[in-house]
């Protein structure tokens, strides 16, 4: 009989080893997953502003009234954006083209530069434009024409 109680003392502490593992396992998974969620949260919050700034090209009536073709940026954003600029590149261009400097550009306004005649010749109707500019954090940022959004890591940082 004494041969049995240390059969079922050692299945006994099998299983526990077994079930601690398995807990320190899942608890393991369930760390990782949580640590990814974060990181798509601190995402999120550091695209926060970018996602609200927005460039395009379209027709714009002055103040006396003549309509000419303008750049427009908006900063829908609660936060004003810095070092704006704008390709200022013709459609079907070289490439050596300056950019359209900006500067700031405040929360919930959106701010008009008069765009080079090139562009009169290939316009069709309101358009994106690159865009590139630095939120409140003094993260630099760049959307392209097609709207997409990305990082840009600055030289010497």
């Amino acid at each position: 009989m004494a041969g049995d109680g240390s059969w079922i003392s050692t299945a006994a502490d099998v299983f526990s080893s077994v079930g601690t593992v398995g807990a320190f396992a899942v608890g393991m998974v369930l760390l990782r997953k949580e640590h990814r969620r974060e990181e798509h949260s601190d995402d999120e919050r550091r695209r926060g502003q970018a996602v609200m700034v927005s460039a395009w090209l379209e027709p714009h009536r002055d103040g006396n009234g003549v309509q000419q073709l303008a750049f427009h940026v908006h900063n829908a954003s609660g936060m004003p954006i810095y070092e704006v600029s704008l390709s200022n590149q013709a459609p079907g261009a070289a490439d050596d083209s300056e950019a359209e400097f900006i500067g700031l550009v405040p929360p919930g306004q959106t701010v008009r530069r008069p765009a080079p005649r090139e562009w009169a010749r290939s316009y069709f109707s309101p358009e994106p434009v690159e865009v590139e500019f630095l939120d409140s954090g003094g993260v630099l940022w760049r959307r392209d024409e097609q709207g997409l959004l990305t990082e840009v890591q600055r030289s010497g940082a």
